[in-house]
């Protein structure tokens, strides 16, 4: 599965609200009716039955950001502003999930987004309170963005495949908000999570390495 994220250069979005976003954007397209049993069911079926692989890729500026939006796939935006609400330099964080398919050949829309070095600033913690799930990221590694935005979308996508339908339809509900904080070396020890992600370690990790976990 691939993602585009808005990059805008003068006003970019915050590092967590990119990685939820980029969770809701995944979680969202699976749990869509046209990948329930509609026209993308077949390829998120095949896709979900091997390994769920995804990529974050960058979406420099307006026109590129419009581009992508002509890809199958499913839009989240939030974030923005200052912490009190009041318009600010933050911009808005918009993540895009494309309905998942082979890397090569790459459609034109997407070959020309970068992938590797993708990092936001880390501005804030996270705002969203009184989300149905929360993801945390282990505080023993470090991670781009684009990497720590593709490991909590792994961690929400295991959660909604986890958890029970009354949980999934007040989560969806929800819009399926959530809340992605780094936890501490201490709670990390003492809360396994009920679902954890592994990452393989193709990219920026060495070897398999424990990268998320979501409760709810």
């Amino acid at each position: 599965m691939q993602f585009a994220i808005r990059y805008d250069k003068k006003r970019p979005a915050s590092h967590v609200d990119t990685c939820e976003a980029v969770a809701r954007a995944a979680v969202a397209l699976i749990s869509s009716p046209e990948a329930l049993e509609g026209e993308w069911r077949q390829a998120v079926d095949f896709w979900r039955d091997g390994r769920i692989r995804k990529l974050v890729r960058r979406a420099r500026g307006q026109t590129r950001w419009a581009e992508v939006q002509t890809v199958p796939g499913v839009t989240v935006e939030q974030g923005g502003g200052a912490p009190d609400g009041e318009p600010g330099d933050e911009g808005v964080a918009g993540a895009r999930a494309f309905v998942p398919a082979p890397v090569r050949p790459l459609g034109p829309v997407l070959k020309k987004l970068q992938v590797e070095g993708t990092e936001l600033p880390d501005l804030h913690p996270s705002r969203t309170e009184g989300a149905v799930v929360t993801v945390g990221v282990s505080p023993h590694i470090t991670m781009t963005t684009g990497k720590a935005a593709a490991q909590c979308a792994h961690a929400a996508q295991l959660a909604w495949e986890a958890m029970d339908e009354p949980t999934r339809q007040a989560w969806q509900a929800d819009y399926f908000r959530l809340r992605v904080e780094v936890v501490d070396a201490e709670r990390w020890a003492s809360n396994p999570g009920r679902v954890q992600v592994v990452d393989a370690g193709f990219t920026e990790l060495d070897g398999p390495t424990e990268t998320t976990r979501a409760w709810w």
